[in-house]
């Protein structure tokens, strides 16, 4: 499908090699000069990038910005060396991405084809932001939705972990076969195993004839089980033999029955503590976690609340046939600095309800429920218990010891997975000295150090750079050591501004 692009003419010695380079790579490209002629082409051609090739702080360029941004349209905007500093308010402007001149015609062609394919795989995929977070869970989905391998998708609840397991599915050789979703938390202990697995006629009191489970309903297909830390444990040694052979028996069955399904697991809680508490098998963690992607919460990416807003205030509005002129600067202010527990769910429940309630059809500060902002409580939740039943005191003491023992044990085992890595040099009241160390090397010359006051992103910064001078650039180099992948190094490089 041929991509339709806008260039603006405020640089022509950039605009005009540009958009032959982009004609020649098979795009369809207009070029203008004014803001009225550009918001003609928005509505009428429906662009699928924006390209700004200069005069970024002049008002009709930050006019236009917006225009792309309201529409979902991305935008590129190339920035002069001596724009670097209005590198951070042209983001907020909501540009996607910027690149810094001068710059050869192909690069800029290569971005914006980056840039097209992945507005259009969002599309695809119902997974809308820009923040690194969710770019790293674009690449992945990219990455794993070919095979068949096992997926354990971990994040809070209201992240969007279900969106990523048909995202799986929809672009694997197996879309267009079943893609079952299971909630395994919504299904009682005794039924669970039937719902699953099927039962044959007279199993069971109740069981008046044959029923499939969702297993053999998923066959060629893709099975989500979501919850998966909620299933009993008798539960747990079925659906491991599950996944080690692709065979099962019907409760009261017995004959095996053979299937062909990808399994896409989830959870909200962290399954490698669940293991050490004893209860979650650690045997079927690992079968599960063969491949693994996490979704940050939205108070870890608070860069996509407008994108979102702005997506769920047009999707109501259609919905509710209503029309919404959108959501004032202070409202979406606040919406980006509350909390979130509930993550994207409760951002989305809170704009329908907005949408059909507002007052003059925009959202304002005022309409924005008090609870939202004022956002949790500070207080840790603590599991109350029955002060009738014996020992209740002593049960929530040992608990506490056996959390807090496990936060050390697994800092522990952290530490001896890459002793060759960190060297604690100094340990005193006033500083704690580490040396990042490449393997086999014990005299680290460039130490990292902590001092009272320094936040964790000082002391990533500062094991960043020291990797960095220790490999001289080489980012392979670096990356390994600090036990990062590449694509990682890079984004924090670019974020430190360490280039």
């Amino acid at each position: 499908m041929s991509s339709q692009m806008l260039i603006t003419m405020d640089d022509l010695e950039t605009a005009v090699p540009l958009n032959a380079a982009l004609e020649a790579s098979g795009y369809s490209t207009s070029m203008f000069s004014s803001l009225d002629d550009a918001r003609g082409a928005v509505r009428r051609e429906s662009p699928d990038l924006v390209i700004l090739t200069g005069a970024v702080h002049e008002s009709h360029a930050t006019q236009l910005a917006a225009l792309a941004r309201d529409a979902e349209i991305s935008t590129l905007a190339l920035l002069e060396p001596t724009d670097s500093e209005r590198a951070e308010r042209v983001g907020r402007l909501g540009v996607t991405e910027t690149m810094m001149k001068p710059a050869r015609p192909d690069e800029i062609v290569e971005t914006a084809r980056r840039l097209v394919e992945r507005r259009r795989f969002q599309e695809r995929t119902g997974i809308i932001g820009e923040s690194p977070a969710i770019q790293e869970v674009l690449v992945k989905i990219e990455q794993m939705a070919p095979v068949s391998s096992t997926v354990l998708v971990q994040g809070e609840s209201g992240t969007g972990k279900e969106l990523v397991a048909k995202a799986l599915h929809d672009l694997s050789p197996r879309r267009g076969r079943p893609f079952i979703a299971v909630n395994c938390a919504a299904l009682p202990e005794t039924l669970l195993e039937s719902e699953l697995f099927g039962h044959e006629k007279g199993s069971f009191t109740g069981a008046a004839e044959r029923r499939l489970g969702r297993f053999e309903l998923a066959d060629t297909g893709t099975i989500f089980l979501d919850e998966i830390g909620e299933i009993p444990s008798a539960t747990q040694v079925k659906l491991l033999r599950v996944l080690e052979s692709r065979t099962f028996f019907r409760v009261g069955g017995s004959q095996p029955i053979k299937v062909d399904v990808r399994v896409v697991a989830a959870t909200n809680r962290p399954l490698r503590d669940a293991v050490s508490l004893g209860e979650f098998r650690d045997d079927l963690y690992y079968r599960l976690n063969v491949l693994n992607i996490y979704l940050a919460p939205l108070r870890e990416r608070r860069e996509d609340i407008p994108l979102l807003v702005r997506r769920f205030i047009r999707e109501f509005a259609r919905a509710h046939d209503r029309i919404f002129r959108g959501i004032t600067p202070e409202a979406m202010e606040r919406l980006v600095s509350a909390s979130w527990p509930g993550n994207v769910r409760q951002l989305r429940n809170l704009i329908e309800s907005m949408v059909v309630l507002a007052p003059g059809a925009e959202i304002r500060a005022s309409d924005i429920p008090a609870d939202i902002l004022e956002g949790p409580g500070t207080l840790l939740p603590v599991r109350v218990l029955n002060r009738d039943q014996p020992g209740h005191e002593l049960e929530f003491i040992l608990r506490s010891l056996v959390e807090l023992k496990l936060q050390v044990e697994d800092l522990r085992r952290r530490l001896d997975d890459q002793p060759q890595r960190v060297r604690v040099i100094e340990l005193s009241d006033h500083a704690v000295v580490a040396d990042v160390l490449p393997e086999g090397d014990t005299d680290g010359d460039e130490p990292v150090v902590y001092r009272p006051g320094m936040t964790m992103a000082d002391v990533e910064k500062a094991a960043i750079e020291a990797a960095l001078r220790e490999y001289r650039g080489n980012r392979r180099k670096a990356a390994e050591v600090l036990g990062i992948g590449e694509r990682t190094l890079y984004r924090k490089i670019k974020a430190y501004r360490l280039e």
